[in-house]
């Protein structure tokens, strides 16, 4: 976007307004963990009261739906059409950023704000979405809200536990949901889905470009791995008499670190594994660890690679802790979410949209997950990359300028537009 276009565009959404809810929101944190509002806590509660004040103030019908959802609604002229739907999230991880999901939600507001002001009312119905827990939550699952709208929040899910023994179940009630009354069948009347979300990358950029129309999305499978041993005192216990879980965790920490660094070499797509959460018990200073268990975020362009690395987790990772005199006593599948393929003709709008308002574009695939991998398999979906300051992102340096996230946004209601016209 040169300085020029920055000055003199005429995009329908209002970079003032956008902006002031991004930082209003971001200033909607615990203290002292900037940029934190996690989902189910009351500081996200806080959060949604803010979005809730401002989808009425634009005049939407606005709800908390079975599956925890907040949506802001408008009838259409002919609501048998169906809905076209904008959406993101509004939770973020520990210590996140100010962008990450909630600019997305913001941004539906936005457009939403701008059908008003230019009078216009859409033929089919629209919904902003706020998704509930998109993030990865303490109850060992994401996206949430999008699995309960889609069809694919399984019964058992509900009975996952989070802090003290609560279940999603009662989570979900206590974020105005209403969990007895998911369905285990998609919403029907979905027709097309937008997501505007920063890259949380550098590609776009490094390239110097104004958006990324996004064609597929990575699958995520995340799992859960014990690691059990033998408490024993930490001075009176002798070396090699010791079945210390976490020296067992840690070999297959940097097993899984080489076996992804190993698929990605390959050059057959995508893929990479993190262990980013670990607990040990008894977590004592002079106690011999007894048990540690090990959450894995794998991400893979192609089920083929995914299906490579669970079978490294089934086969050959449990070698790895016997060889420390320890045993992997369970490996639990919390989540396991198919690659996702954006609409095609959806995103060639997007990207006419893009050049007829002199932004310059690229298609790229996903890294990260999102709440569009869940509708793309129900309705057709497509997702606008706006560019992040060095690629930073689930972190307080995360940064996208004001005019970045509005062209963004001008993106969105333009495509909305056309879709609705069709």
């Amino acid at each position: 976007m040169s300085d020029e276009q920055k000055q003199n565009h005429n995009w329908a959404a209002n970079q003032q307004r956008l902006w002031d809810d991004l930082m209003a929101l971001g200033e909607l944190t615990e203290p002292g963990i900037p940029y934190t509002r996690r989902s189910f806590s009351e500081m996200f509660l806080k959060g949604r009261d803010y979005l809730t004040k401002r989808f009425e103030e634009a005049g939407l019908d606005t709800f908390v739906d079975e599956n925890g959802n907040l949506i802001g609604r408008l009838e259409g002229t002919d609501p048998e059409r169906g809905t076209l739907m904008i959406g993101s999230h509004s939770d973020t991880v520990p210590g996140g950023g100010r962008f990450d999901g909630v600019a997305g939600v913001v941004a539906g507001l936005e457009v939403a704000r701008a059908l008003k002001d230019a009078g216009i009312r859409l033929k089919h119905n629209l919904e902003i979405v706020d998704c509930l827990a998109e993030e990865m939550s303490e109850y060992g699952l994401s996206c949430i809200g999008t699995r309960g709208m889609t069809g694919q929040l399984k019964p058992e899910m509900l009975d996952y536990k989070g802090p003290n023994e609560e279940s999603l179940r009662d989570a979900i009630t206590r974020m105005g949901g209403k969990p007895d009354a998911i369905k285990q069948e998609s919403r029907k009347d979905i027709k097309g889905y937008l997501e505007l979300h920063i890259e949380q990358g550098k590609v776009l950029e490094t390239a110097g470009l104004d958006i990324g129309v996004v064609t597929t999305i990575v699958g995520i499978t995340r799992i859960e791995i014990t690691v059990k041993g033998l408490p024993d005192h930490a001075g009176t216990t002798p070396m090699d008499l010791r079945k210390d879980a976490l020296s067992g965790a840690v070999e297959i920490i940097a097993g899984i670190r080489d076996k992804a660094k190993e698929i990605a070499k390959k050059g057959e797509g995508y893929f990479v594994a993190t262990t980013g959460e670990v607990t040990v018990e008894p977590n004592a200073a002079n106690v011999v660890p007894s048990t540690v268990k090990l959450v894995i975020d794998s991400r893979a362009q192609t089920r083929v690679l995914m299906e490579e690395f669970l079978a490294f987790i089934n086969d050959v990772m449990p070698n790895l802790a016997t060889a420390q005199g320890v045993e992997v006593s369970e490996v639990k599948i919390l989540s396991d979410s198919l690659h996702s393929e954006c609409d095609d003709d959806l995103s060639d709008l997007v990207k006419d949209m893009s050049d007829q308002l002199g932004l310059t574009s690229m298609r790229m695939t996903s890294g990260a997950g999102h709440d569009a991998a869940f509708f793309s398999r129900i309705a057709p979906t497509a997702m606008v990359f706006v560019p992040c300051k060095d690629g930073r992102s689930h972190c307080p340096e995360e940064w996208s300028e004001p005019e970045q996230i509005a062209a963004g946004t001008a993106v969105v209601f333009e495509t909305l537009c056309k879709m609705d016209a069709r």
